[in-house]
């Protein structure tokens, strides 16, 4: 069995919901999967789990959430050659394009998607929250 570390942050409740449908999946394959403010994730933790999902919603001019997200993200990003990972958020205006630049920077740090990144505008519906539970299939498997 997996254990999938599922890090978020969210403020309206929209990038959890994403969160609490990924963990669904990891659980729906027989992985254990634990959800994980960002504020208390660190570098420490990262060999204590086989995979992650990363969620944070867009912020300012479409950026990473930058007190709490961004630099535990940023402390992360060297140490994440070679590890599956999701990335997933919300964003209440825009195209989306935070999303672009993060999954970018994650590819070009080694790591390996699972799946697409997932994102909802505002409050996920059904279809964002259908891809979240099937990406967690595959984050988990």
């Amino acid at each position: 069995m997996k254990s999938i570390a599922i890090i978020y942050y969210s403020e309206s409740g929209n990038t959890l919901a994403l969160a609490k449908a990924i963990k669904k999946g990891v659980e729906d394959v027989g992985s254990s999967a634990k959800l994980i403010t960002a504020g208390i994730f660190s570098k420490d933790m990262l060999d204590s789990y086989d995979a992650y999902a990363f969620g944070c919603p867009a912020h300012g001019s479409e950026n990473l959430e930058e007190s709490t997200f961004e630099p535990m993200f940023n402390s992360l990003i060297s140490d994440l050659k070679d590890r599956k990972l999701l990335l997933f958020g919300s964003y209440g205006w825009g195209d989306g394009e935070w999303m672009l630049q993060w999954a970018k920077d994650v590819v070009q740090a080694g790591a390996i998607h699972v799946a697409t990144p997932i994102i909802a505008l505002d409050y996920p519906e059904e279809e964002q929250i259908l891809q979240a539970f099937e990406a967690g299939k595959l984050l988990g498997a």
